[in-house]
């Protein structure tokens, strides 16, 4: 989610904090990237809401020490494997990934701006302000004029991608995204991933827990609870995701979620 180009302000986290940001975050990739692939000792298995599907064979890893990481930054770390009894492997090297100006929670709801925790598959469909990049291993959907994703939490087709006639306001339009007005350069919606959140079932009303969630390129400022990349490695991402591995993404502290992966599912 990324109403306004989740234009959140963020020189005041640069101005207090970019000093020590920038050297803890480069501390914090270089311990991730030594650790070596995942081992059976690091596991989220305490937590339930952090076990991986025996079915998956790709991971991400998003995480961060606290709930409030400073500037905005998580970890972004990648792994596959052959099966549920095969070891975790690095795919691509630990990367910084931005984060909600609602920080990361674990009950999230409807416009709060926060990355919520968890374990969590990724939509069969990718979508882009940009003709197929190729190489991907899903179907893409160039946005038009008219492509929007729902985010009233009242309506019927709530955290659903709907498509309208262009030049009309659906009945949603306050609350939700004209997605393919998110232009600018790499920032943004050049390409983008859905994370399944709040899918199956959809919870919607008052105490809806939020819409689309995104990964999606680097914004250079917080997101609306979405996980954002440089485009390049954003591409490099989506290329790599394949629906027969069934791929997840898991969002949470460093406690939540274990230092690595489980080795065994």
């Amino acid at each position: 989610m990324m109403r306004s180009w989740c234009q959140v302000d963020r020189a005041r986290a640069r101005q207090v904090r970019r000093s020590s940001a920038v050297v803890a975050s480069m501390f914090a990739l270089v311990s991730l990237s030594c650790a070596g692939p995942p081992t059976a000792a690091a596991s989220g298995a305490a937590h339930p809401r952090f076990e991986i599907p025996a079915s998956a064979d790709q991971l991400i890893v998003v995480s961060s020490p606290t709930y409030d990481p400073s500037d905005y930054l998580a970890t972004f770390q990648s792994f596959r494997r052959a099966n549920a009894s095969s070891s975790w492997e690095r795919v691509f090297p630990a990367w910084q990934s931005e984060i909600g100006s609602g920080h990361i929670v674990d009950v999230r709801r409807e416009g709060d701006h926060a990355t919520p925790t968890g374990v969590y598959p990724f939509g069969l469909t990718m979508y882009g302000t940009r003709p197929n990049p190729g190489g991907l291993h899903e179907p893409y959907h160039q946005l038009v004029c008219g492509d929007w994703w729902d985010e009233d939490p009242y309506s019927t087709r709530y955290n659903r991608f709907v498509h309208v006639a262009c030049g009309t306001a659906p009945t949603f339009a306050a609350w939700s995204e004209p997605l393919w007005t998110e232009t600018r350069g790499d920032r943004g919606y050049p390409y983008l991933a859905v994370i399944d959140y709040n899918d199956d079932p959809t919870v919607a009303g008052p105490d809806a827990p939020g819409s689309g969630i995104f990964l999606h390129a680097w914004m250079d400022a917080p997101t609306e609870g979405c996980i954002a990349l440089p485009v390049t490695d954003l591409l490099k991402v989506l290329r790599w995701l394949e629906p027969s591995k069934h791929p997840v993404i898991e969002i949470g502290t460093n406690a939540e979620v274990g230092q690595v992966p489980p080795a065994r599912a």
